[in-house]
């Protein structure tokens, strides 16, 4: 019998050493860093070809940030506005681009209102957007629901056991793009795609947040479902700082600068990546040893939600020559 082929994951790693000036990103050379990107792993001669392979004039996208941890540790404005401008350069509208997290005051201390004025673009929030009554995830682990969840002040036996999407995925956003942070997180292992976009899409989760299990469980199933991983069209991983201890706190003592972008379809494999890289530097930095979780990716593996297996993962690695003039 024939076997089948391996599956496997494509991820694109654009490097530049004048990404960053004292842990200042320079938003010219991340543009060019994201063309760069956009280009190799699409195979198109344009980044404005590239989207127009994945992404329709009809469609809204919505760009996912992770932005609670602030500009520096989390995702990085510049990197966010470099995505923007290429997609508004591919010809899709201001008013169909997104760029979105789970509350509004974290997008604000972050920065990214600053994109709304610049470009006319929308900057919303899942939890302002109102969540959605018929599209819920349910889970056996019974949560509280806190001010703002569709059942904060209901009771009765099932209140708690549902998590409700957000209307701004269930009835706004066709096109999904995360960008996350290089960046620790001590239940998930990586402040990553899978958790970002899970957790930042649903209310009620204080119930997995804390709980390694709970969350290794959750965050695959939820992501998984149809208006999330159905509409997945690019996952970034902005990589110009590592953060590999300290989680939300802003820990630059603990941070390597990689002045990298990486770029795939498949978060499992962005992920896992990322886990590695947060052990390495761990191990560099001297620091006791811990092995990062893993079962969440492993989980989101089974799902068919991406490849966990880093032997499976082919790795385009580019370096730009720093030397060379900037984009103008």
């Amino acid at each position: 019998a024939t076997e089948l082929p391996v599956p496997r994951a494509k991820v694109v790693v654009v490097e530049d050493p004048a990404a960053t000036v004292t842990f200042v990103p320079q938003p010219r050379v991340v543009r060019g860093m994201v063309d760069t990107g956009l280009k190799r792993f699409s195979g198109k001669d344009s980044s404005a070809l590239a989207w127009r392979l994945m992404i329709r004039p009809t469609d809204t996208v919505g760009i996912k940030v992770f932005s609670s941890p602030g500009e520096i540790i989390g995702t990085r404005p510049v990197v966010v506005a470099a995505v923007v401008e290429s997609l508004l350069d591919a010809g899709i509208s201001s008013e169909r681009i997104i760029v979105w997290d789970k509350y509004l005051h974290d997008l604000r201390l972050a920065g990214f209102f600053e994109l709304q004025n610049r470009f006319g673009i929308q900057v919303r929030s899942a939890a302002d957007a109102k969540w959605d009554p018929s599209v819920t995830y349910e889970n056996p682990l019974i949560g509280k629901p806190i001010w703002g969840d569709h059942e904060f002040g209901r009771s009765g036996k099932d209140i708690g056991r549902n998590s409700y999407f957000s209307k701004l995925i269930t009835e706004e956003i066709t096109k999904h793009i995360v960008i996350s942070p290089l960046l620790n997180h001590n239940v998930a292992g990586v402040s990553g795609n899978l958790m970002s976009l899970a957790i930042g899409s649903v209310d009620n989760t204080i119930r997995f947040e804390s709980k390694h299990q709970a969350m290794a469980e959750a965050v695959p199933e939820i992501f998984g479902h149809e208006q999330i991983f159905d509409r997945l069209v690019l996952v970034i991983v902005d990589a110009l700082i590592c953060q590999y201890q300290g989680e939300e706190n802003n820990l630059l003592h603990y941070s390597k600068v990689l002045n990298q972008l990486r770029f795939s379809k498949d978060p499992v494999a962005l992920d896992v990546m990322s886990l590695d890289q947060l052990e390495a530097q761990r191990k560099k930095a001297g620091l006791p040893h811990r092995a990062l979780p893993r079962d969440l990716y492993r989980n989101a593996a089974l799902l068919e939600l991406g490849i966990a297996n880093t032997r499976h993962i082919l790795v385009d690695y580019h370096k730009i020559n720093p030397f060379q003039p900037l984009p103008r």
